[in-house]
């Protein structure tokens, strides 16, 4: 039971200026290869936890955690949102995310985003894992790739929250002179994107500051660091795996194994990788299912199945009864509106 775990106090945030666009050797290997788990399953990582020695627990996320929910992810042949962007005549999948390609031609971007807008989709079983992990006090962060918001719906707050390749969750002016932030509530009512732009980062653009703030504070005190749904090629996001000490378990939850040795990317600073099948693998762990599935199989294996499942079927009752709510209301707005258009105005009285 972890709800009696007293976590330190979370440092404060350093005001610092980052060099994102200066790549700089990681400092790899903190500490000593010392292993952790007494074995390389997901039964090891659930004793690992139960052990009460987690306490600083970092997710890192990509859209495999969203799929489920009805959100495609990017490379899945077939299925995945790069296999399926014909429409919107595009010289390569990926120009779509290029920002050269969006100052030009922002049309097919935004047509997306009405599609992948939030308010249409609701938390997965694997998004409601991680705010467990909060309420019982061993998340230290979740480093995301989505800009779905779904992480917040669950009930992760800003804090707990590092959305490194941007969020739909506010976006801004596009006039210099103005810049005004504009909320989640704001957007759904208005949606002008040749007004209002958006706090998405795309290819070719810098990571948000408090991604490598935030990077250097917590990555060398996590205890466990689990990634979830992510192929790891996007980088800088992908090379935050080496960023742990080099005796902190490393869970993989995804279709396939991914982010593994590869000693050019060491060479370009990135670090060596995962290690889950040599001679010499002591800390990382693969569970290749959906990601529901396996934290659906972790949760179980320390305990708190039941809690979870709950906690998916109270949340989703919640969203349900809340959507339910908000479209009676729009439903009697807009008909109040006809009814006070369709009355004629009365005759003024004469003098």
């Amino acid at each position: 039971n972890f709800a009696s775990v007293e976590l330190p106090k979370r440092e404060e945030e350093e005001e610092v200026t980052p060099e994102p666009e200066v790549r700089k050797p990681l400092t790899l290997g903190l500490g000593s290869a010392e292993k952790v788990l007494d074995e390389l399953t997901l039964d090891g990582v659930a004793r690992y936890i139960n052990s009460g020695k987690c306490k600083n627990i970092i997710c890192m996320v990509g859209a495999g955690i969203s799929t489920s929910a009805g959100i495609p992810d990017f490379r899945s042949p077939g299925t995945g949102l790069y296999a399926n962007l014909q429409k919107y005549n595009l010289p390569y999948p990926e120009a779509i995310f290029q920002i050269d390609y969006f100052k030009k031609h922002p049309e097919p971007f935004f047509a997306l985003a009405r599609e992948l807008y939030p308010g249409q989709f609701k938390p997965t079983i694997c998004h409601y894992f991680m705010k467990m992990l909060k309420d019982k006090g061993v998340l230290r962060r979740c480093y995301t790739q989505n800009i779905d918001t779904l992480e917040r719906v669950a009930g992760l707050e800003g804090e707990d929250l590092i959305e490194a390749h941007g969020t739909f969750y506010t976006s801004h002016c596009v006039s210099f002179c103005c810049r005004k932030e504009y909320s989640l509530d704001w957007m759904k009512g208005v949606f002008l994107p040749w007004i209002v732009s958006r706090y998405i980062v795309f290819f070719g653009e810098n990571l948000p500051a408090r991604f490598f703030t935030s990077m250097k504070m917590d990555f060398p005190r996590c205890d466990l660091l689990i990634i979830m749904g992510t192929s790891l090629q996007v980088q800088p996001f992908a090379s935050l795996v080496s960023r742990v000490s080099k005796s902190c378990p490393r869970l993989l939850i995804n279709m396939e194994k991914a982010g593994q040795v590869n000693p050019m990317m060491g060479l370009f600073g990135f670090g060596e990788g995962m290690d889950f099948d040599s001679d010499k693998a002591y800390r990382d762990v693969a569970h290749i299912s959906t990601c529901d599935d396996g934290c659906l199989a972790l949760a179980e294996l320390l305990g708190w199945k039941a809690e979870l499942e709950e906690l998916v079927k109270k949340e989703h009752a919640r969203i349900d009864s809340q959507d339910t709510k908000e479209k009676s209301s729009e439903s009697k707005g807009a008909a109040a509106k006809a009814s006070s258009a369709s009355v004629p105005p009365e005759p003024k009285a004469e003098e």
